[in-house]
């Protein structure tokens, strides 16, 4: 493309520059002819006064030698005979015999051409009543004196303007190939897997908005590979709530060959989830993905299906469980199936990272423009909350993958709100979920967990599993 508008403008040029170069050149000709044929009627009007005064041969000489034409050789006068008098022919004649008669007979200026150049034959009234002829010879070189200069000039400013023009076409060439180049490079690395390739927006607006357009679906590409890791991340995590059931039902098997098998396969199988998580999570380059407008769900009563489910877990393994907060409705504006994600994920790390017997608790807040849901144990806690709070990071607990708090974060980032983490009252590590909710005035007034809300207790009750029973899995 650059060259083929460097072709073009080349062509385009010498044909601007020969359409006036050559027209200019036969101007320049012209003049330079008229110029010096103005010069010698100029000097053979100087003979006439003297011709109209005398014909004397003496006195016309010293005329003729006071031009320059005359002083250099170059001019002859011409009188015919008349009344008596004999015919004068002053200087060197070069015109032929016929030329002059017909200088004479008509009486109007003519220019002959004689061998190295031209003459000039001017006639001039005489009182005698005949007319005499002043002859000036002009050679050809003072013809054609400058105008090879004058044409070399015109040359050389036609090339300089044709090589002007082919630099600006190339300059002009380069900053529009150089962006369509960046362009295809930025396209092909793309196509090859390299997702943080973009495009300068520079060079011409057609280019400039088709690099904005490219950076644009790059970043929705990145956005969306990233919203699939992702999900692929989440998704692996959610499988460790059937995971942590499978689990505990292979510990309760007892010994024998087929339950040593099949807590080693449960075993692989989570080495395997953590494996997909892990892999997920270490893809990069990592975005947010815009979620769209979810309907909202009852936090108490998703907290109280997902309680059903880790009670009886949480008996198996001798933990009292406190409930709190669920006894009336508390929308929120997030979809059932994520904020039952959150909670299981968090559940899970309960299971997890405490040892058996540890109690937990799980409490619904329930305020004005706000929701927070604490989920509290009675563990060793969090060394570090702030790390443990970035995705990837497992705040230094072993076997921890590190998602599970991210899960949480970004439901509660989606409504405006954040996930924190401290110290409970249980003596271990409190996660609080702090939920945004667009509420309208006096919907909902402030309270805690008490505030209109019964309080369940789940655990330690009449009836214990036995270590051998089977735990119920997720509905």
């Amino acid at each position: 493309m650059r060259w083929a508008l460097v072709k073009v403008v080349l062509a385009v040029s010498v044909m601007v520059v020969l359409a006036f170069a050559v027209p200019l050149g036969l101007v320049v000709k012209e003049m330079a002819r008229d110029r010096v044929f103005t010069n010698a009627e100029r000097q053979a009007a100087a003979i006439g006064p003297a011709l109209a005064i005398t014909t004397d041969r003496s006195m016309l000489e010293r005329a003729v030698l006071s031009t320059q034409a005359g002083s250099d050789g170059r001019m002859a006068v011409h009188v015919p005979a008349a009344g008596g008098a004999a015919a004068t022919d002053l200087g060197a004649r070069r015109a032929a015999v016929s030329d002059i008669r017909t200088v004479e007979r008509v009486g109007r200026a003519s220019i002959s051409a004689v061998p190295g150049g031209f003459t000039l034959l001017q006639p001039t009234a005489l009182g005698t009543g005949v007319t005499a002829v002043v002859e000036v010879y002009v050679p050809e070189a003072d013809v054609t004196r400058g105008v090879a200069t004058a044409w070399l000039v015109l040359a050389g400013v036609g090339c300089a303007l044709v090589a002007g023009s082919v630099v600006f076409a190339d300059r002009l060439g380069r900053r529009t190939v150089r962006p369509a180049r960046r362009l295809a490079d930025a396209a092909q690395a793309l196509g090859e897997g390299m997702l943080g390739a973009r495009v300068p927006e520079e060079g011409p607006p057609e280019l400039r908005a088709a690099a904005t357009a490219f950076n644009a679906m790059a970043d929705q590409v990145v956005q969306l590979l990233d919203a699939e890791r992702e999900f692929a991340a989440d998704l692996s995590h959610r499988l460790r709530t059937p995971l942590t059931v499978l689990r505990l039902n292979a510990a309760s098997l007892g010994d024998g060959p087929a339950a040593d098998h099949t807590r080693e396969a449960v075993a692989r199988l989570e080495r395997e989830v953590d494996t997909v998580i892990r892999t997920a999570r270490e893809a990069k380059p990592r975005t947010t993905a815009a979620t769209g407008a979810v309907i909202g769900c009852d936090v108490g009563e998703v907290v109280r299906q997902r309680m059903d489910f880790w009670s009886a877990l949480a008996e198996d393994e001798d933990r009292a469980v406190r409930v709190a907060g669920i006894g009336a409705p508390v929308r929120v504006p997030v979809a059932r199936a994520e904020m039952a994600a959150a909670l299981d994920a968090l559940l899970g790390n309960v299971f997890r990272h405490t040892p058996e017997g540890t109690a937990f608790a799980v409490d619904v807040h329930d305020a004005r423009d706000t929701v927070i849901v604490l989920v509290s144990d009675a563990g060793p806690g969090i060394a570090d909350p702030g790390a443990a709070l970035a995705r990837g990071n497992s705040g230094g607990r072993p076997g921890s993958t590190g998602l599970g708090l991210d899960i949480a974060r970004r439901l509660a980032e989606s409504t405006g709100g954040d996930v924190r983490i401290g110290r409970s009252v249980l003596g271990g590590a409190e996660v609080r979920i702090r939920l945004g909710v667009a509420a309208p005035p006096g919907s909902r007034g402030a309270g805690g967990a008490g505030q209109g809300r019964g309080v369940r207790r789940l655990g330690r009750t009449g009836h214990r599993r036995g270590r051998g029973d089977r735990v119920r899995s997720s509905p």
